[in-house]
């Protein structure tokens, strides 16, 4: 039997300290993705850290082998009522992003939902017309390459206790493109018309780098 080179030896390496990391941050023991590699690195005892990516992806499979098809049932359902919150906004441009767009959910993720309005209060009383609890509202900064970037956050619930986070950005912010941190793509999302359409053809379709 051949033996494994280096190479092949590191891959593998990567792979366990990601499986262990994601497992580190599914099972809730850790928060952070950098904290819960450099812990998996020192219980498996190396020095090399897998990307977020890799460690984004073992999370999903690992999330896939502990809920088993009551997962996808459950992202279905929670892309449905995504919709119902952004057809509330449609006035501003409102995009489905985070986990519920991606198809990533696990247990205790929410639905983020974006949209654009210089007044972030009338967001929230769109949303509470709706029918939406409002659990709290708070300002977030944040600074990337020197640029500090101010945005409302409405946290809500929809009746089922289904929870739902919506990011108020200004106006201007319509149509920037950001990164994502955890995938290294770009964030995109889907609009009410392209969500309408995913819960027609694809329900349970995923948005993740291959």
């Amino acid at each position: 039997m051949p033996q494994q080179t280096s190479k092949e030896n590191a891959t593998d390496l990567r792979h366990k300290i990601a499986r262990e990391a994601a497992a580190l941050l599914y099972f809730g023991l850790e928060k952070e993705y950098k904290q819960a590699k450099v812990k998996a690195a020192q219980d498996i005892g190396a020095h090399v850290l897998p990307s977020n990516l890799e460690v984004a992806l073992e999370m999903d499979k690992v999330a896939e082998e502990t809920e088993g098809s009551a997962r996808t049932e459950r992202l279905i359902q929670m892309r449905t009522k995504a919709l119902k919150v952004m057809k509330m906004l449609e006035a501003y441009c409102p995009v489905l992003i985070g986990s519920v767009w991606r198809g990533t959910i696990r247990r205790g993720s929410d639905i983020d939902v974006e949209t654009f309005r210089d007044e972030p209060q009338k967001i929230v009383t769109l949303l509470k017309a709706g029918g939406l609890k409002i659990l709290r509202t708070e300002w977030m900064t944040v600074t990337e390459h020197g640029k500090t970037e101010a945005s409302f956050h409405i946290h809500a619930e929809l009746a089922g206790a289904c929870p739902v986070e919506i990011v108020v950005r200004t106006s201007e912010e319509a149509g920037r493109k950001r990164t994502c941190d955890t995938f290294g793509d770009q964030i995109k999302g889907v609009t009410i018309r392209e969500l309408e359409k995913l819960l027609k053809e694809d329900p349970a379709k995923k948005f993740i780098p291959s």
